[in-house]
């Protein structure tokens, strides 16, 4: 019996063609998974970017706000616009040393405690 050799060429042209395909897909999918890290990379960078400005812009609110918050700027537009408004150092304050919830159920429960009810025990006899 004859050996043919080409019958061994032909599987190693079949495994060097799998093998070539199987690595064009490895490339192919490192190649896909790099322009994925990319793509999220540039997304995570825009959103820092944004963040960024959101907070620079709200540092600005607040600083707006702040120096609209001045007491002598409200003195003067108290003055100009005739608001007649009272500063709060000119309130006064009262401090309660006693436990205000029990002073503010006092005060709601007023009605139910203002006369006092006389105490009367019944005793059952036979």
């Amino acid at each position: 019996m004859k050996k043919n050799s080409r019958a061994f060429a032909n599987q190693l042209v079949v495994c060097l063609l799998l093998a070539i395909g199987a690595g064009g897909t490895v490339g192919l999918g490192m190649v896909w998974m790099r322009h994925q890290i990319s793509t999220t990379a540039n997304g995570n960078r825009q959103a820092a970017a944004r963040v960024a400005e959101i907070e620079r812009l709200i540092g600005e609110k607040h600083a707006a706000i702040e120096s609209a918050q001045r007491p002598d700027l409200l003195r003067e537009r108290n003055v100009a616009l005739r608001l007649g408004l009272v500063s709060m150092n000119d309130v006064p304050v009262v401090n309660v040393p006693e436990d205000v919830v029990h002073r503010m159920a006092v005060r709601a429960n007023r009605e139910l405690f203002a006369e006092a009810a006389p105490i009367t025990l019944r005793i059952a006899q036979r």
